[in-house]
């Protein structure tokens, strides 16, 4: 069982930076993929990046080289570092976890956050 809380959210200027954390409780967490998935109003949740175990990161084509996904295992936790936020970034922002999994759509995870609220001003 792994239960995830979501931070750092908030209102922010185009072109701002914030950088979201995803605070996990549960036994081996290190071993799993954890991704980070955006909901706007009216579209669907889509993926924006995410870290297996190994460290290895991906990323969807919008965000890449704006967003960072880390992880720091002793503290239980991934980090999205987004830098040059767009108006188009704005979105509820959700972490999730799974194992064994590629990691790209929302079914594959077993595990996920409530969210946290990221909006960018033009």
């Amino acid at each position: 069982q792994v239960h995830l809380v979501e931070s750092g959210g908030g209102l922010v200027q185009a072109g701002d930076s914030l950088r979201l954390s995803c605070a996990a409780s549960g036994r081996a967490f290190s071993t799993y993929t954890v991704g980070w998935f955006r909901q706007a109003p009216g579209k669907e949740r889509e993926f924006v990046a995410a870290i297996r175990w190994s460290g290895y990161t991906y990323y969807t084509d919008s965000v890449k080289g704006r967003f960072t996904i880390s992880r720091d295992n002793a503290k239980n936790t991934v980090y999205l570092e987004m830098n040059s936020l767009k108006p188009e970034d704005t979105a509820v922002y959700y972490c999730a976890a799974g194992q064994y999994i590629i990691g790209v759509t929302p079914s594959e995870y077993g595990y996920w956050g409530q969210g946290t609220q990221v909006t960018v001003s033009s």
